[in-house]
């Protein structure tokens, strides 16, 4: 059994948390809500800061939403760092810049302390599930301590490099995703105009070279008009940005991505930031005045 702390009890983080706890780890808990009540009857410590997680866990796990609230967590007034005891392993497991994850992890070890970058993908579904996968920056010695955890929360794990590189890794998935995204919802809406059930389209295209797990969960989605947040367009459009600031920062281009963050920005302009990310076919549907399903 080991002592893990845990930052960051949301959408995604309660769940993960839920199968430590499951697997019979010691959690301390910090969020700035309450955490979950399930969590607390199981026997986990509620703590007034993440600085008192530090100084209880040997572990800790922060899942929060964006670069500066890793920031925050880790180096604000009452921050991680305040509490971390030498040789206690830190774990960032939210999407964040992949340049701000290596400043953090050298701060981190200047503590004594190991860093890992442990971003996730599949949404709150594969939180729920178990099965997320995990992309991993940092040594091999933290990463084969912490493995064990991980192997609680997600099933496809893979220690990609050293720090930085699984935020990198993660930058790199969100623009598969987005893309992937824009192409379903393009298709969809092709069919429906002309004519066909973009149901029956999407089952047909399952059975195909076309088929990917966004056809099947997301195309579902707008074909059924489902768009509770899974993963927020706003959360998407954060990633995407770290994509197009590291390529302005890089000197390449990524054309398609922008495109797909400019129809993020148009959903939000028309309220829809807090929706699932699939709802991104909205804006197009709004560009060629057809829906590819009645609600």
């Amino acid at each position: 059994m080991s002592r893990v702390g845990f930052i960051g009890l949301g959408i995604m983080g309660g769940p993960m948390a839920q199968h430590l706890q499951a697997g019979g780890h010691k959690l301390y808990l910090h969020d700035l809500k309450n955490p979950p009540f399930a969590l607390v009857e199981g026997g986990a410590t509620v703590c007034t800061s993440a600085a008192e997680v530090a100084v209880r866990a040997d572990i800790i796990i922060v899942m929060v939403p964006d670069t500066p609230d890793v920031e925050e967590a880790l180096f604000g007034k009452e921050g991680v760092a305040k509490g971390l005891r030498p040789n206690t392993i830190v774990v960032d497991m939210s999407s964040i810049s992949p340049i701000e994850t290596k400043k953090f992890a050298k701060k981190i070890n200047a503590l004594q302390c190991e860093y890992l970058d442990a971003p996730v993908s599949g949404g709150e579904v594969g939180a729920k599930a178990a099965s997320l996968t995990i992309m991993v920056g940092g040594s091999e010695e933290a990463f084969a301590i912490v493995k064990p955890l991980f192997e609680l929360m997600g099933k496809n794990i893979t220690l990609v490099g050293g720090n930085g590189d699984g935020q990198t890794t993660k930058v790199a998935n969100q623009i598969i995703v987005a893309l992937n995204i824009q192409a379903v919802a393009e298709a969809l809406l092709f069919a429906s105009k002309a004519g066909a059930d973009p149901a029956r389209v999407r089952q047909a295209l399952m059975g195909g070279f076309a088929n990917s797990r966004i056809l099947e969960v997301h195309g579902e989605r707008m074909v059924k008009r489902t768009f509770n947040p899974g993963f927020r367009i706003a959360l998407h459009q954060k990633d995407l940005n770290l994509a197009l600031q590291g390529a302005k920062a890089m000197g390449i281009s990524l054309p398609n991505t922008a495109m797909a963050q400019e129809l993020m920005n148009a959903c939000s302009a028309h309220g829809l930031s807090g929706m699932d990310h699939s709802a991104l076919c909205r804006a197009i549907e709004i560009i060629s005045n057809h829906q590819i399903a009645e609600a």
